[in-house]
This record gives structure tokens, C-alpha cells and sequence, in this order.
């Protein structure tokens, strides 16, 4: 163990529990991309001695643990897409099907950055059938009752889960630039309350996850008419009072309309285990330092002040 306090965490208190219970939920898959292309656009893909690539491997425990010291919780827990059909497919086949395939050096990357998470003894959580957005949306819906709870990610389809118990800390460019959402920053913002962000969805759709909405209606006039109106239902019942150009578009796209507001949303009844009390946040150095040496990243140990390196 370090000497600043016994639990290897530089700035840390040995005893975690003795602050505000927080939670924080690391959505994986959108660090670990977001990591993986800032350098790999640039040209530059980190390797260790045998060629195994792991520069998302490195930016992603970068990004967490900067997110780590500056929201300082007492528990997280790391969750992943599990590739393969989900239910969302299963409803409709072109959900994400533009998408293309993951770069040849990002993929052994995958199963790695999952131990290196592990050493730290962050619990690794997914479930087949479901997205990484759903099991961070039922574990913080479940958790929110006895603590307050962070989402950590890029992805703004995580802000409809915002709550008074429920923050989501959207990653803006560069390291340690965050914007935190409350229902009140949310509404400064955008305009709407964290529901009304699905049903915004489900008008003008999403094409990075390539359903579409409602053809012809783009995200300001989605906007416009749930701050109008309150929702998709609320619109709905209220047809008459839109434009006429608006009310075909709406008639004439009905069934996708309601299908894409189900693709939008978050499920958050998903069968998944979330014990707590594996979830706080201790670091074993031993653990940590062992696998930085294996993947040849001491340089994160040193930044970390956990163990001793040459």
C-alpha cells in the first residue's frame, strides 16, 4: 500500500465511506472509443514491445480516473456493451446499422481494457440483449434511492436519466472537461425536462443509431413542438393545432414515429446485479501495478501514485 493513507489513492481518504455515498456509472464503450481515436487519428497507435495496441486501453484509464479524483465518489462500476442482437434490433434490423466495424487495432483491445478495469476492482457490467445505456440507466434508477449517483460518458442519449439523484457528466473535448447535468442545467440548456429528451428522439430520430423518426422533422421543430405541447402524446392530441405541413409529416409517419420513441428510450428494468459493496472504490497496488507492467503503462501507475516503478 501507498503511504497516503492506506488504500494506494493519492488525495484519497482511507475511509471512503465516512463521504457522501456517490455512485459513479462509467458507460465503457464511448471512453474507450473516445480514448482509441484521439490518438489513432492523429496517427499514433501506443504498443507494447510484442505489438499489442493499447493506446484506448491508456487514454480510457486516463479519462476515468481524471473523472475519479474530480467527482471524487465512493463507489463505481463500469458498464459495457456486449456486442451481438439486442432488443432493439430485434424491433427494428436497421438499428445501428450504418455503423461499420470496429478498427483491427481497437478490437484486442476490448477484452484487455475489461481486465484493466478488473485489476482496479471496478466491477465490469453488461447484459446480453441490452445495451450498456440500459444497464446504467436500471442500476442508477435502483441505486438513486439510497445514493446519489453519476453517469459518466459522451453520450448525450444518457441526459433522459437525469433526476435530483441522478447527475450525467457529459466528456467534452479534451481531458478534464466535463459538463454536468441537473434537471435545471438541462432545462437551461436545452429547453426540456429529461423525459422530453425521448420524445424529442422520437421525432427527428437519431442517425448514429440510424433510426429515423419522423421524415422531414429535424431536431428544432422536434424541440418546438414538445416544448409546446409536452410530448410526443401530447402532440398527438393536439394535431389540429399544428402546422399542416407538420401534421402530414406526423400522419403519414405514425408508426415510425412511435417505434422510434421506443428505440429512444432507455430501458431500465434490465435482469442486472449491481451488488454495492463490490463497487467501492479501492485500489489494490499490488493488482493495479501488475497488470500496468504486463500492457507496459507504468507511466499511468506513476499518475495514479500507486506502487513503485523504475
Amino acid at each position: 500500500m501507498s503511504e497516503n493513507g492506506g488504500n494506494g489513492i493519492e488525495g484519497l481518504p482511507e475511509n471512503v465511506l465516512a463521504r457522501k455515498p456517490t455512485l459513479m456509472l462509467v458507460d465503457g464503450m464511448a471512453l474507450l472509443f473516445r480514448a482509441y481515436y484521439a490518438t489513432a487519428l492523429k496517427g499514433y497507435i501506443r504498443r507494447t514491445d510484442a505489438g499489442i495496441p493499447t493506446n484506448g486501453i491508456y487514454g480510457f484509464v486516463r479519462y476515468m480516473w481524471d473523472a475519479i479524483r474530480q467527482f471524487d465518489p465512493t463507489h463505481v462500476a463500469c458498464c459495457w456493451d456486449m456486442g451481438g442482437r439486442t432488443f432493439r434490433t430485434e424491433q427494428f434490423e436497421s438499428y445501428k446499422g450504418n455503423r461499420s466495424a470496429a478498427p483491427d487495432d481497437l478490437v484486442p483491445q476490448f477484452d484487455l481494457v475489461k481486465e484493466v478495469v478488473a485489476a482496479m476492482d471496478i466491477p465490469n457490467i453488461g447484459m446480453p440483449g441490452y445495451e450498456a445505456d440500459d444497464c446504467i440507466g436500471t442500476i442508477a434508477k435502483r441505486c438513486a434511492a439510497e445514493m446519489d449517483v453519476q453517469v459518466l460518458s459522451g453520450d448525450n442519449d444518457l441526459l433522459q436519466l437525469v433526476d435530483e439523484r441522478v447527475k450525467v457528466i457529459i466528456m467534452k473535448k479534451g481531458y478534464g472537461n466535463y459538463q454536468v447535468y441537473t434537471p435545471e442545467f438541462l432545462m437551461e440548456e436545452k429547453g426540456l425536462t429529461p423525459p422530453q429528451i425521448v420524445d424529442m428522439k422520437g421525432l427527428m430520430g437519431d442517425s448514429s443509431d440510424n433510426y429515423p423518426g419522423v421524415k422531414g422533422i429535424g431536431e428544432k421543430t422536434a424541440v418546438k413542438l414538445v416544448q409546446e405541447f409536452g410530448s410526443i402524446d401530447g402532440v398527438l392530441a393536439n394535431l389540429d393545432k399544428v402546422t399542416k405541413s407538420v401534421r402530414t409529416k406526423i400522419e403519414n409517419d405514425l408508426d415510425m414515429l412511435h417505434l422510434s420513441r421506443s428505440l429512444a428510450e432507455i430501458h431500465c428494468r434490465v435482469p442486472v446485479d449491481c451488488p454495492l459493496d463490490l463497487c467501492e472504490f479501492r485500489i489494490d497496488d499490488a493488482k493495479v501495478s501488475a497488470k500496468f507492467t504486463e500492457l507496459e503503462m507504468n507511466s499511468l501507475g506513476t499518475m495514479m501514485g500507486v506502487g513503485v516503478f523504475d
